[in-house]
């Protein structure tokens, strides 16, 4: 506990971006001028065009207003680690969770560079226990992380004695070597020397082992006889800190889950749920954090400034979470993937965390353990007790589980003499099985909840609706760093999750909506989660709109003004184009970079974006469920990419998830040939209006935009869209155009 008499530990500080403010608000007027143009013309264009650009409009509106109302507040945090250690008499513990699922997408090694980085933190050993939960059960994921905690022996004591601030290997060792007044010896040079090759050893075998069908050479019999999706429970001490040393290594546990075919395992979110029974039985730290498998620490200190937050004072009682941002290495030049997010957090993150607070995002974020047990921050100020039958509900039979929820919701902590990790892993055994949660609270009242494939935004929702707060903390440097997804399928492949993920959030019990109504989410925050929600619901708009272009071209009608009202829609697009420009100059990007991130929103809103729609009907059509997919991580190097224009390369495969982009692309190009070769109907005698040059410079511009489609319908190998896709779209354009001379007929 902090001493409530000391200074603050942090310091929250708003701040008014009054350009910024002024642009919004400029943009919002006029769209609400657009809308109001259309109500006043109605007569001037046909019911159809009208109809769906009155509808697209609206919804632009809205969404722009959800982003207005989002950022119109950013703020800062600013913590002070120096007044932490004055003010506090003991650090508290603090659980480790990593989490992988497929040794292929994920290869071990990566794995083995973050769980390294966090084993050298710059905190107490004994305060601090790495859990890390394979999804599947892979042989050599255990292999590697076994080979690692030999390593870690010399990496830790070498990070420390010489201060290193990016404590993966395969980042450090990638870099120049260092050099400063205290590390500029002879010795240093030389530990590095031997560090460098004892890593290169590691890697090595990892390596060689990866290349074998069997890894585990016989050693690791519990791993006989098991598959991925079919095993039972398997939880391996790898290395235990038995003499409490605070200067030693932290616990290392490894943790595959039970699987079997026909239980549901609820993706990443039972994942998490296994890891904080079994953590809870062996240490029950309360504080947890959890990264991806990708996410290394680049600040050693992050502990410090979580709980700069966590302790203070008035953080006790109000914040459940501390987030950290993602942030990535090894960067493309001009981010072609448009993946980066750069602007997307220095503007949206910081105006979430000046309301509620942030969103829980996966990774890179401290929780409160009481609060993920379902404690509301009521029953934390007026003291927590449960009864034995309500444990039970929660938390299931096992009366270690229940006792070790009853301490953490209690605010009591383990004492480290108490624990003896070889005693409760049969327990564990027990609380990792797939038939545990089966009738208990887990995943609807207690842990990580269930009902989405972006169970991280659903779980800080629902802590949210419970009234708690959440921060941002934004230390210097930067407290962790991974490696943004490449290519055109890993991309998408991770948005259109995000989509699928969020839309299914807007359609169940824990609406944004549901728990401004009922329960204590304030209504920015509900906005600001709507404004999110809108990933998913957006594309269709977008969908509608681009067919509305080519619809419009095919049959010589329009959409937009042909009169002064034109005025509006063009100042609507010079502005909010300078306007986004001026910000990624402001942060010192690139016009190219900007250009990226314009052509890549519109690229995976409309096929990520849309086909996760898709996918969440089917399911509330009872047809088909969604499915978690797993982003693809490759070991990139650790320096910049630079300008290898191959890497920044759009590539394809035969997912349905090009489908829709393909088609737009094709619409449109049918379009603009239809009209090159005077093939429109002639101009319609009611109201002498015809597609006039708004409609080309939209078509063009989508086209402009799909670029990298359009080098994909002539490029070869993976460069290339494939056949399968390209004929798909082509009988789709054919249905459109069927549709469209069988109207202009009518």
């Amino acid at each position: 506990m902090a001493n409530k008499n000391s200074l603050p530990l942090h310091e929250k500080n708003w701040y008014k971006h009054n350009y910024k403010r002024v642009t919004d608000s400029l943009l919002l007027i006029l769209l609400l001028l657009l809308l109001g143009y259309r109500v006043i013309s109605f007569n001037s264009y046909s019911f159809p065009c009208w109809f769906v650009a009155f509808l697209c409009e609206t919804w632009f509106t809205i969404s722009w207003f959800l982003t207005l109302i989002t950022q119109w507040s950013p703020a800062v945090v600013k913590t002070y680690p120096d007044r932490l250690l004055q003010s506090v008499r003991e650090l508290p513990a603090v659980d480790l969770f990593v989490t992988t699922a497929d040794p292929v997408l994920e290869p071990p090694i990566i794995t083995v560079n973050t769980v390294l980085s966090l084993l050298a933190l710059d905190y107490p050993a004994n305060k601090l226990a790495c859990y890390v939960s394979d999804d599947g059960c892979s042989p050599l994921t255990f292999y590697a992380l076994q080979e690692a905690s030999k390593f870690a022996k010399f990496w830790v004591p070498f990070c420390k004695k010489y201060e290193v601030q990016v404590r993966a290997p395969f980042r450090y060792f990638s870099d120049k070597l260092e050099v400063s007044t205290t590390n500029n010896t002879p010795e240093f040079n030389q530990e590095w020397s031997q560090m460098k090759d004892m890593y290169d050893n590691l890697s090595r075998k990892i390596e060689l082992a990866s290349g074998e069908s069997n890894p585990c050479h016989g050693q690791f019999p519990a791993f006989s006889n098991t598959e991925r999706t079919n095993h039972p429970s398997i939880i391996q001490v790898i290395w235990e800190n038995k003499e409490q040393l605070a200067d030693g290594l932290p616990h290392l546990i490894y943790i595959s889950r039970e699987k079997r075919p026909k239980q549901p395992h609820h993706f990443k979110a039972g994942a998490m749920n296994v890891l904080t029974r079994v953590s809870g039985l062996i240490t029950n730290a309360p504080f947890t954090l959890n990264v991806d498998c990708d996410m290394i620490v680049n600040n050693p200190t992050v502990i410090l400034h979580a709980l700069c937050i966590l302790l203070d004072p008035k953080g006790e009682k109000e914040v459940a979470f501390a987030q950290f941002l993602q942030q990535f290495y090894a960067t493309l030049k001009d981010d072609p993937f448009g993946n980066q997010m750069a602007i997307l957090f220095k503007f949206m993150v910081t105006g979430l965390a000046g309301l509620q607070g942030p969103f829980y995002g996966g990774t890179n974020c401290f929780h409160r353990r009481k609060v993920l047990y379902g404690l509301s921050p009521y029953n934390s100020e007026k003291g927590n007790s449960i009864s034995e039958k309500e444990l039970k509900q929660k938390f299931g039979a096992s009366k270690e589980i229940m006792n070790s929820a009853a301490y953490a919701l209690e605010g009591r902590t383990n004492s480290p003499n108490d624990i003896n990790i070889s005693n409760v892993v049969d327990v564990a055994n027990q609380v990792a099985a797939c038939g545990y949660e089966s009738g208990t609270g887990w995943g609807k009242q207690v842990g990580w909840i269930y009902g989405s494939v972006t169970e991280d935004v659903l779980t800080g929702l629902t802590i949210h609706e419970k009234g708690w707060r959440s921060e941002l903390c934004t230390p210097s440097p930067i407290p962790f760093t991974g490696f943004a997804p490449g290519g055109g399928p890993t991309t998408m492949t991770q948005q259109k999750r995000w989509a699928t993920g969020l839309l299914e959030i807007f359609f169940c019990k824990h609406s944004p909506i549901i728990g401004t109504l009922f329960r204590k989410l304030t209504l920015r925050q509900c906005l600001a989660y709507m404004w999110i929600i809108n990933w998913g619901l957006q594309p269709v708009v977008e969908v509608c709109y681009a067919c509305l272009i080519a619809y419009c071209i095919v049959t010589n009608s329009n959409f937009l003004p042909q009169d002064l009202g034109i005025c509006i829609p063009v100042a609507l697009v010079i502005i909010y184009k300078v306007y986004t420009i001026s910000e990624y100059l402001v942060e010192g990007l690139s016009i190219r970079a900007w250009w990226n991130n314009q052509r890549m929103s519109r690229i995976t809103s409309i096929n990520a974006g849309f086909c996760a729609f898709l996918s969440v009907l089917l399911k509330l059509l009872r047809i088909s469920e969604t499915v978690f997919e797993i982003t693809k991580k490759d070991l990139p190097t650790a320096k910049d990419v630079g300008d290898d224009t191959d890497i920044g390369r759009y590539t394809f495969d035969e997912s349905l998830i090009f489908l829709p982009g393909t088609t737009i692309l094709l619409l449109q190009l049918t379009g603009m040939i239809i009209k090159l070769l005077g093939l429109q109907p002639p101009m319609p005698t009611q109201n002498g209006i015809h597609c006039g040059l708004g409609e080309i410079f939209c078509s063009v511009y989508l086209i402009i935009c799909y670029w990298p489609f359009l080098r994909g319908l002539f490029e070869t190998g993976k460069y290339r869209i494939p056949l399968s896709t390209i004929y798909k779209s082509i009988i789709l354009v054919c249905l459109f155009l069927h549709l469209c001379r069988k109207i202009i007929i009518s």
